[in-house]
C-alpha cells in the first residue's frame, strides 16, 4: 500500500498537513486519528476537489484534531520478563525466556499470564505482538461462532464470512458477504462486554448492511446491553497500550 502524498491546507486559518490517497473508489472519504487526517480520493478526482471536500468539512476537521491533540497518549511499555499488560480487561503478566519459539497463555482465578519463549536475536516486541494478536484471532473466531449461533436461529441457513484481523486506527470493525468479518486486534486488551458488543455489531450487518432501526434490534437481540458496551468503547484509548 502506498504510503500517500503528504499535503497541506488552510482550515480556519490554520494551516494543517493532510496525507493524500488515490484509490479505486467512487467517492471521497476522510479519517482522522492520532496521526492525523488522511483523505482518499477516486483515481481521477482532482486537488481541487479534495480541497473543497476539506473545506466544507472544515469545522470538523479542526474539532476532531483538537480532540486527538488534547486525547492522552495511550501508555507505552517495555517488552520484558515482568512486563504487564491488557488482556481482555484483566493484567497480564508477560513471562520471557529465551529458546526454542514457544506460547503458552495460563489464566487463573484472579490470574492472566503469558510465557513466551523467544530465540536469542528476536526481539521480544515482535514475537509478543504475534502471540496477542494470534491470540486475540483464535478469542474473537470463538466468539463470532457463539453469536453467529445466536444469529442463525434469527436467519435460518445464514453463513458466516471469514474472519480477518485489521491494524484500523480508528475502527472497531467491518463486515462485508464478500470480504468478511474485520475486527481490530487491539480489542483483544478490552474487556469482554465491548468486545462482544463489536463481534454482535458487526455480524449484524449481515442482516442489515446500515445502522437502520431493524439492525438495532439484531444487535439488541444478540447483545441487550449493547449501549453500556458501546459507551465504554469511548474509553478504550486509555486502556490499550502503544505499540
Amino acid at each position: 500500500m502506498s504510503a500517500g502524498q503528504v499535503r497541506q491546507i488552510v482550515l480556519k486559518g490554520r494551516l494543517v498537513d493532510y496525507t493524500l490517497h488515490r484509490r479505486a473508489r467512487r467517492t471521497l472519504g476522510m479519517t482522522i486519528d492520532d496521526r492525523g487526517i488522511t483523505v482518499s480520493i477516486p483515481t481521477r478526482a482532482s486537488i481541487a476537489e479534495t480541497e473543497r471536500f476539506l473545506l466544507e468539512r472544515s469545522n470538523w476537521v479542526v474539532e476532531k484534531l483538537a480532540e486527538w491533540a488534547a486525547r492522552p497518549k495511550p501508555a507505552s511499555f517495555e517488552v520484558a520478563d515482568g512486563t504487564r499488560f491488557p488482556m481482555l480487561g484483566q493484567t497480564c503478566t508477560l513471562h520471557l525466556s529465551h529458546g526454542a519459539p514457544h506460547v503458552e497463555w495460563v489464566q487463573g482465578v484472579g490470574k492472566r499470564e503469558v510465557h513466551l519463549r523467544v530465540r536469542p536475536k528476536e526481539a521480544p516486541r515482535r514475537a509478543l505482538l504475534r502471540a496477542v494478536q494470534n491470540y486475540a484471532l483464535g478469542y474473537f473466531g470463538g466468539r463470532i461462532e457463539e453469536y453467529g449461533w445466536m444469529l442463525q436461529r434469527y436467519s435460518p441457513g445464514l453463513e458466516l464470512p471469514a474472519l480477518h484481523l485489521t491494524n484500523a486506527r480508528t475502527r472497531w470493525g467491518s463486515c462485508s458477504r464478500i470480504s468478511g468479518i474485520r475486527l481490530n486486534w487491539r480489542l483483544i486488551h478490552l474487556p469482554n462486554a465491548q468486545v462482544d458488543y463489536v463481534v454482535a455489531h458487526e455480524l449484524a450487518h449481515l442482516i442489515e448492511m446500515n445502522h437502520s432501526r431493524r439492525f438495532w434490534e439484531v444487535v439488541e437481540l444478540l447483545y441487550p446491553d449493547h449501549p453500556q458496551a458501546q459507551a465504554a468503547l469511548r474509553n478504550a484509548h486509555k486502556i490499550i497500550p502503544a505499540w
